[in-house]
């Protein structure tokens, strides 16, 4: 993803640099994803266990599987959907480019009235539909884009899925560190630094967002809470 720079220059030579640069997916959603997951279902399960009353051992344990199981369970699902993603678009594909091949007028027709509904009008409509319709490779992203919302940028599976499984382990980590060190008072300081790491995480993905820091940060700190919360009311009553 390019980072947006409000002062960047407007000179051709500045333009043309930036265009030159090929636009790259971005992986924050899955950062993100994996984070907040991280956090709110390990702390979940701490919330859980110590809210039943059970030992210190018992939260470390069932903390650490979850850490493991979910958060390749998590990375697995990623993977799997953004290859089903990437397939449904290269379906797509395949699709307008048989429809060209088959019906090159009725395509050219329906990129005619594309840019007819934006407000481009003759002569320079035709202009368009000519520009468009001489590049194949262009004209098929146009009509992933335009006709099936479709993006021909793809992210990769690998790093989708390794994203999502570092996040979840690095911020899921954070509810078992009093536990493994063995505070005095192991539960309140995990449920400080868990809403410490809620906070920041709503905070840091404000960036690229219009969001002010401070009320990404108290969101994502509000949803993650909620969960825990709930998840110690039910140890509690299941002790």
């Amino acid at each position: 993803m390019k980072e947006i720079d409000q002062n960047h220059s407007h000179s051709p030579e500045s333009i043309a640099a930036r265009l030159s640069v090929p636009a790259r997916p971005s992986y924050l959603r899955d950062f993100v994803y994996g984070g907040v997951d991280g956090s709110i279902t390990t702390f979940a399960i701490v919330s859980g266990v110590w809210g039943a009353q059970l030992p210190t051992r018992s939260v470390i344990i069932l903390g650490l599987a979850n850490l493991l199981a979910d958060g390749f369970s998590m990375a697995t699902s990623n993977y799997l959907g953004t290859r089903a993603e990437q397939e449904n678009v290269a379906r797509f594909r395949l699709v307008e480019e048989g429809h060209i091949a088959r019906d090159p007028k009725g395509e050219q027709e329906e990129v005619r009235q594309i840019f007819a509904r934006k407000g481009i009008t003759p002569p320079a409509l035709e202009e368009v539909v000519r520009a468009i319709s001489s590049d194949r490779r262009r004209w098929v992203d146009l009509m992933l884009i335009e006709e099936y919302g479709a993006s021909p940028l793809h992210p990769s599976p690998i790093r989708s899925a390794c994203a999502t499984f570092a996040a979840f382990v690095i911020c899921g980590a954070v509810p078992l560190i009093s536990f493994i060190g063995r505070f005095d008072r192991p539960f309140p300081v995990a449920a400080l630094a868990t809403g410490i790491t809620f906070f920041l995480i709503g905070s840091a993905k404000s960036r690229w967002s219009n969001s002010r820091w401070w009320l990404s940060g108290i969101q994502t700190l509000t949803v993650g809470s909620g969960a825990a919360l709930l998840a110690y009311l039910v140890g509690g009553l299941l002790s």
